[in-house]
């Protein structure tokens, strides 16, 4: 078991307009997960994400997977 804390971040794409999510990948090693909150609710929930998942998300995301209308 691990006692490292989560170190939360924003993306550098984050424009600060409130609307932003955190991550804290610095756990996904230790853990397995990836705590996901939102920023405007420090010490509400955060969801576990599996590792395997999220770099999936993010792999989409990268390849455009998940354009807007």
């Amino acid at each position: 078991m691990t006692t490292a804390s989560p170190r939360w971040f924003k993306s550098s794409y984050s424009n600060n307009g409130g609307d932003c999510v955190e991550v804290a990948t610095n756990l996904a090693a230790s853990r397995g997960s990836v705590p996901v909150r939102d920023s405007k609710v420090l010490n509400g929930p955060a969801l576990s994400v599996p590792a395997a998942a999220f770099s999936s998300f993010v792999e989409g995301v990268k390849a455009g997977q998940f354009r807007s209308a």
